[in-house]
């Protein structure tokens, strides 16, 4: 890709996300200010099909926009180039995906650690 291809994807990964935080910073307040325990919480979005789309597609547009933006700063600061810059930044938004899909995984479906 493009360095202008990279930039609309970042770009639009972030377009993406922001419907996404606003939702999840809505229902933690909506949770917090309710009293709901963790329990609680977890009692509402384990067996929830809605809630394991909605965090999915989040973390996977979190995973693309943070790799990519991890990539102009490892091109800038630490001076990669080429396939280094290229596998470093995959390999950070391939595991920040895991890490996501993981979580999202361990909230709605009651998959453990």
């Amino acid at each position: 890709m493009t360095p202008f291809h990279l930039y609309m994807a970042q770009r639009l990964s972030a377009l993406v996300m922001a419907p996404f935080v606003l939702v999840h910073l809505g229902v933690m307040i909506y949770a917090i200010q309710g009293g709901l325990t963790a329990a609680e919480i977890l009692g509402r979005t384990q067996g929830s099909l809605f809630w394991f789309l909605f965090y999915g597609m989040f973390v996977i547009a979190v995973a693309l926009h943070a790799a990519l933006g991890l990539r102009v700063i490892l091109a800038e600061w630490a001076g990669l180039r080429g396939g280094v810059l290229n596998g470093v930044s995959t390999a950070i938004g391939l595991g920040l995906l895991g890490l996501g899909a993981h979580a999202v995984w361990a909230v709605t479906a009651g998959g453990g650690a």
